[in-house]
């Protein structure tokens, strides 16, 4: 919903709360599903709000999910703009359930967890005895409102042969560039899985009149996050947009973070151990995304974000935080000359010894078809200025050589078999083969690297295109690119080949826009290297 219609909107939504959760089976059906989750010390018998107002107004999602289970996220909030939520200052019960089918008349798994005033009441339920490969929904309550009901889906066994794997994946969503019209069409696709690749707040104030949405919003928001209460805010505005709420209760994501969600091209190791404000960014992130327990913030106020999950034998997707363990890049900030230090692994690092020991170690051992590498920043070089000097762009794998040259021998001493990268953050989109030394215009091509566009930041401005296209020509790697359209890509995966889509819409002015097809590529197994069809 839009922030003003916040007040007016609210008893609609919880009158559709209901009715929602009472259709399909008809009322009886409903009353009688209601009446037999645990009603000892449940939310039948939680604390009112004292407002009144619609508790599930950021909606619901899901995450993570493995063979025998998927984690649920909501977070109470029926007052997204008060320091408190709107919630009293205690723990308060939430019921959930989750059935085998749209109408919840299967209940397979329910229970009540607790919401936490120290996670902004938010919940993250780890539920675990679901059978794999399967389509599941699920849905939330909180004393008399019930929320939507969401979809989701379990993984194939580790060692089942699935025969697609179709994922969408995003990033860079600036609330105030415009509107989130790429989700609106994500959410009508046919979808396993979400991948987003950071960039999901900006830590910018927000404009009175919203921006490009023209959409008033509260004063409170005028100046950027600087601590834990504004930074719940940011999230609530961002995710009150009826669009991504709806993406979020289609299908299960993975998601990573870049550096909007802390400030502009930060750098964590070397910005030193987590301060208050650091910590605040990365607690609010955690309460506000379908995380397990493993990602809890710490006592230092780090988190665990990386991971790896499996898609069958299909595809093993390894997520990276390219923020938290980031040195300051060797050769200077920015765009900047290169320089041999850059290929010193003991001058910087992009990842941090820890992290890059478990990606390599998982490459090396992997029997997956398709290895994907899901990271925040582009891999593939990009030179600024061709023959003539040496300017590179640093707050990118290209500021970090020999990080980058560690993945790439892996690619070949290994064997890794099909890996391809995901990335966001530069708001254009690039296709490119990732080759074993960039530095050598022979170099073998070890691997393939799609790049997707934001989904609203930037809005319907020209600006990279104009910035970045002259480069391409000084890239011969690089097999495609635009600079200045928004949109989201969707890449379908199967045992003989990878299909990208580069899903584009005209506008983020308006959200009820249809995304087209721009362009496609193909990279068919054993063969790195996309081609465009």
């Amino acid at each position: 919903m839009n922030t003003a219609r916040n007040t007016s909107g609210s008893a609609e939504r919880a009158a559709l709360g209901r009715r929602r959760f009472l259709a399909g089976a008809g009322a009886l059906a409903g009353l009688a599903a209601l009446s037999q989750l645990p009603l000892e010390g449940s939310a039948l018998a939680a604390p009112r709000i004292r407002s009144g107002e619609y508790p599930f107004r950021l909606g619901i999602a899901s995450g993570e999910p493995t063979p025998d289970g998927v984690v649920l996220w909501t977070r109470l909030v029926p007052e997204p703009f008060s320091p408190d939520g709107g919630m009293p200052g205690r723990a308060v019960p939430v019921d959930w359930q989750v059935a085998a089918d749209a109408g919840m008349r299967t209940v397979v798994r329910q229970g009540t967890v607790s919401a936490l005033p120290e996670l902004a009441h938010s919940v993250h339920v780890e539920v675990d005895g679901l059978r794999p490969g399967r389509e599941y929904f699920y849905r939330f309550r909180y004393r008399g409102d019930v929320s939507d009901v969401g979809r989701t889906r379990t993984a194939p066994r580790r060692d089942a042969s699935p025969g697609s794997l179709t994922f969408a994946y995003a990033s860079c969503q600036d609330w105030s560039h415009g509107f989130y019209g790429a989700y609106r069409n994500m959410a009508e696709e046919d979808l396993d899985l979400v991948v987003h690749l950071g960039d999901y707040v900006y830590e910018y104030g927000v404009p009175a009149d919203g921006g490009l949405r023209r959409t008033p919003t509260p004063d409170v928001l005028r100046e950027g996050p600087k601590d834990l209460d504004r930074w719940r805010m940011q999230y609530a505005l961002y995710k009150s947009d009826p669009d991504l709420q709806r993406t979020h209760a289609r299908f299960p994501w993975l998601v990573t973070w870049d550096d909007h969600e802390v400030e502009n091209d930060y750098a964590g190791a070397y910005d030193g151990p987590v301060g208050t404000d650091r910590a605040a960014a990365y607690k609010a992130w955690y309460e506000h995304q379908p995380l397990r327990r493993r990602s809890l913030p710490r006592k230092d106020g780090s988190l665990l974000l990386y991971g790896r999950s499996h898609w069958g034998d299909l595809a093993q997707i390894d997520m990276l935080d390219t923020r938290q363990y980031r040195t300051a890049p060797p050769c200077g900030w920015g765009e900047a000359p290169a320089c041999e230090a850059g290929n010193d692994p003991a001058k910087g690092t992009l990842l941090g010894s820890t992290q890059e020991t478990w990606l390599l170690d998982g490459l090396r051992g992997s029997r997956a078809r398709w290895n994907v590498i899901a990271t925040s920043v582009m891999m593939a070089r990009l030179d600024h200025d061709g023959p003539s000097g040496d300017i590179i762009w640093h707050d990118a794998w290209d500021g970090f050589p020999a990080s980058r040259r560690a993945v790439t021998d892996t690619f070949t001493s290994a064997g890794v078999r099909n890996p391809v990268l995901v990335a966001g953050d530069w708001h254009s989109t690039f296709v490119s083969d990732i080759t074993s030394d960039f530095d050598r215009p022979d170099a073998p091509v070890v691997a393939t690297e799609f790049v997707g566009t934001s989904i609203s930041t930037n809005g319907d401005d020209e600006v990279y295109g104009p910035y970045y296209g002259p480069m391409i020509k000084w890239n011969p790697h690089i097999k495609f690119f635009d600079g200045d359209r928004r949109g989201y890509v969707t890449c379908t995966v199967s045992e003989s080949e990878w299909r990208t889509d580069l899903r584009m819409v005209p506008t983020v002015s308006r959200p009820d826009v249809a995304a087209t097809t721009y362009a496609s590529f193909v990279v068919e197994d054993g063969k790195p290297g996309a081609v465009r069809v």
